[in-house]
């Protein structure tokens, strides 16, 4: 199937009040940016380079990385494959998000950009559609805002026609909404926050959504707990998970088996069919998981499901308080 095109069975959203339309899903490239330390697992080139092809390939060919993961590596092997394809073919998609030195937490404007002067050079193209501040919560607000700050540099660079559309993708929900009020964004990316364990980023689907933003839901998987299972990936949101969040997983899981519905595809289309969510943001780091997640994206599941998963308790709180170095509530 043709990347350019829409199908039927993949209607595409509408990116916000821009003119852009976008898949549903798209293919999060964290996973091949070879992070073990986060993931608990490496992702070989070969793997990550045919992940990419089938991407491409597919209905939804949206690619999501960013200067963070590892560190350059996810936009190095993207854009490998880019330039096999002699550059960014007509119809797919291709966001990165820029921010801080990974090394020296160094966050200043002209870091950000330096480094989305080397996102470019990375992933071999001269412009990119949807560029997001990364992870503000190592910063200030009031620096990210200062004159020739983060924020300047990266409108500056959207005034040049170097990037198409600004977003903003961090961690505290209290931070994502004070950007957003800014009006400065197109786009907001919340991850690990709204899934089936975990609504904390309620407050800010519905703002953002009014606010006429496109709202970007990564991790629906929750790093992998709700895709993979407690036996195999006992861990949300990079860490071990709580056995109360295992215990929960588990009542999911029986109920999609009293339906037919293997958990993944619940978890997926808790996000997918939420009116308000643009984009689903799914890290993938093996080509077949690409027509596994449509599958689970298109598995018919009925009402009496949703029913009886709204009936299960889920958590409010934040699930990465504990990473943060530093967040500003």
């Amino acid at each position: 199937m043709s990347a350019t095109n829409e199908t039927a069975t993949v209607p595409w959203n509408r990116f916000g009040k821009t003119g852009q339309r976008v898949p549903p899903i798209s293919i999060g490239c964290a996973p091949i940016g070879d992070m073990p330390e986060a993931f608990g697992y490496g992702v070989s080139e070969e793997d990550a380079l045919a992940t990419i092809r089938a991407a491409l390939d597919s209905p939804i060919p949206y690619i999501d990385t960013a200067a963070l993961y590892g560190d350059g590596e996810s936009e190095r092997r993207v854009g490998l494959v880019l330039r096999e394809r002699g550059g960014l073919p007509a119809g797919a998609v291709l966001q990165t998000k820029a921010g801080r030195d990974l090394v020296t937490n160094d966050f200043s404007g002209d870091t950000v950009r330096r480094r989305f002067e080397r996102s470019l050079a990375l992933l071999g193209v001269d412009r990119i559609e949807f560029v997001f501040l990364h992870d503000p919560e190592h910063t200030t607000f009031d620096q990210a805002m200062a004159p020739g700050g983060p924020i300047a540099v990266l409108q500056e660079l959207k005034e040049q026609g170097v990037i198409g559309y600004l977003g903003v993708a961090g961690g505290p929900i209290a931070l994502e909404m004070r950007y957003v009020e800014t009006g400065i964004f197109d786009a907001v990316i919340t991850h690990n926050r709204y899934t089936l364990l975990n609504r904390s980023a309620e407050p800010l689907i519905q703002y953002a959504a009014e606010k006429g933003l496109a709202v970007l839901n990564a991790a629906p998987y929750g790093s992998g707990l709700l895709a993979k299972g407690p036996a195999a990936y006992p861990r949300y949101a990079y860490q071990q998970a709580s056995p109360e969040l295992i215990d929960r997983v588990n009542q999911y899981a029986a109920i999609g088996a009293c339906h037919g519905v293997a958990l993944p595809a619940i978890a997926l289309q808790f996000s997918t069919r939420d009116p308000r969510i643009t984009n689903t943001i799914v890290g993938m780091s093996k080509p077949e998981r690409i027509q596994q997640t449509l599958d689970f994206y298109q598995h018919p599941i009925p009402t009496e499901l949703w029913a009886e998963i709204g009936a299960i308790a889920y958590a409010t709180d934040d699930p990465e308080i504990g990473r943060f170095q530093r967040a500003e509530e």
